[in-house]
């Protein structure tokens, strides 16, 4: 078993098809071995996100939880569960993100480092108000430097997202924050449509 579940430069991402209450993702490594396993926590006022080194949610490895109940531009702290360390966060862009989804990534000191945006405004529009069914794509810059990019499948029935770091040649993104980005694009992103 690969010891460092975040050394991988590609996952796939993929949402339970049924849960009865709030959502759950299993992002897997190129080999088709499970990484980890986020929950996103159903009626809470506040997003709730949870990410697990397995199904069996013994031992969580990140949570990834709202500051404010409800809001358009809402911040999300990304915490390592294991020291209890605020890694980063992301802060959706309000307003902007009616039209094209566009987040911006903070360090652990609240001090901006990077965006993600979705690949195209045209496309954007038509996703939210003709057809969902033309698949979402997301860029990551750190610094002004590619480090990720997401692309969703085309899948009407289950929701499946590749994750590329390879791009990230530097190591700028802490790999953590890239998952949690995955799954907040996964969770929050994905309910559009």
């Amino acid at each position: 078993m690969f010891e460092n579940p975040y050394g991988y430069s590609n996952y796939m991402i993929r949402k339970q098809f049924f849960k009865l209450f709030g959502d759950a993702f299993r992002i897997y490594t190129p080999t088709g071995a499970l990484a980890f396993y986020a929950n996103l926590k159903a009626f809470k006022l506040k997003e709730d996100i949870r990410v697990y080194s397995d199904e069996s949610r013994t031992r969580e490895i990140l949570a990834i939880k709202a500051r404010n109940i409800i809001d358009i531009a809402a911040t999300y702290d990304v915490i390592d569960s294991m020291s209890g360390q605020k890694i980063g966060a992301f802060k959706r862009k309000g307003l902007k993100s009616i039209i094209k989804d566009e987040w911006l990534i903070f360090d652990a000191q609240d001090q901006q480092i990077g965006m993600i945006q979705e690949d195209s405004w045209k496309l954007a529009l038509l996703r939210r108000y003709i057809t969902n069914l033309i698949p979402q794509k997301f860029h990551g810059t750190v610094n002004g430097q590619p480090v990720f990019f997401f692309q969703q499948h085309f899948n009407p029935i289950i929701q499946k997202i590749d994750l590329d770091y390879s791009i990230d040649t530097n190591g700028l993104l802490d790999r953590r924050l890239g998952i949690a980005a995955a799954v907040l694009m996964c969770g929050i992103e994905g309910r559009q449509g």
